[in-house]
């Protein structure tokens, strides 16, 4: 899965899953480009850091420009950069509820439209960032499972549309350990909870988001596109199946 000579954008790079997904092409051998409006408080390896407001329709084809002025190319854009707040949808206002929807479902979509053309030219490819929100109830954070529902129906979309140049697919996410997954589960222990809920024991670490990530960028998967990779631990164990043992159990 060698990515030498390959340039790739992250999007959000600066910590979290786009931090480990950059740390990860670069391993592969890619220059990357992280960005965000503000740079990460610590160094991404080797990772170039670029400004830039990608709400700003405007900015962003002169940011893509840029990329290709200093390295010559674009290989790969990863859309990651997202994420919500734990808000029911009677609170917020719905202001806040379409923010939510820009950031997650409008901004990929203009931030690939505005890379396209570079990526086209180098054959390239596109990795949406998803969530296995978008394909099951998400209470406190509806808006932010209809943009990623949305996220993929617009990569499935955009395969077609692009294809040959271009192939586009979307990585679904399920629980990662962050470095602020104490915000959403709690301490320690409520972390390791969380992750007894999964199949496979425990949360998913960034650095295998990026190597997933590496893999759908790859020519490996030279024959994928319009797909939807599930990295989720084997997802959510049926909440029906733990009720039954306990009532065999009474």
């Amino acid at each position: 899965m060698e990515l030498d000579g390959r340039v790739a954008v992250v999007t959000g790079g600066t910590r979290g899953v786009g931090a480990g997904v950059a740390r990860a092409f670069l391993r592969a051998g890619a220059r990357v480009v992280i960005c965000a409006r503000r740079p990460p408080e610590r160094a991404v390896g080797t990772a170039e850091f670029m400004p830039v407001d990608l709400r700003d329709q405007g900015a962003l084809p002169g940011f893509f420009d840029e990329v290709v002025r200093r390295h010559g190319r674009l290989d790969t854009l990863v859309n990651n950069a997202g994420g919500t707040p734990h808000r029911l949808l009677t609170e917020g206002g719905p202001a806040g509820h379409a923010r939510v929807i820009e950031l997650n479902l409008v901004t990929p979509l203009t931030t690939s439209l505005a890379a396209y053309g570079h990526l086209s030219e180098a054959q390239g490819s596109i990795v949406m960032i998803g969530s296995v929100s978008g394909g099951r109830s998400s209470p406190g954070s509806a808006a932010y499972g209809a943009a990623k529902a949305g996220l993929e129906s617009l990569a499935r979309s955009m395969a077609v549309e692009w294809a040959p140049r271009v192939r586009v697919n979307t990585l679904v996410l399920g629980m990662v350990r962050t470095e602020r997954a104490h915000l959403h589960y709690g301490d320690e222990e409520g972390v390791a909870a969380v992750g007894r809920t999964v199949p496979l024991g425990r949360l998913a670490e960034p650095s295998e988001a990026g190597d997933a990530a590496v893999f759908l960028a790859s020519e490996r998967a030279a024959y994928v596109s319009g797909a939807a990779l599930h990295l989720h631990g084997g997802g959510e164990r049926p909440a029906f199946l733990d009720a039954s043992n306990a009532h065999q159990g009474s």
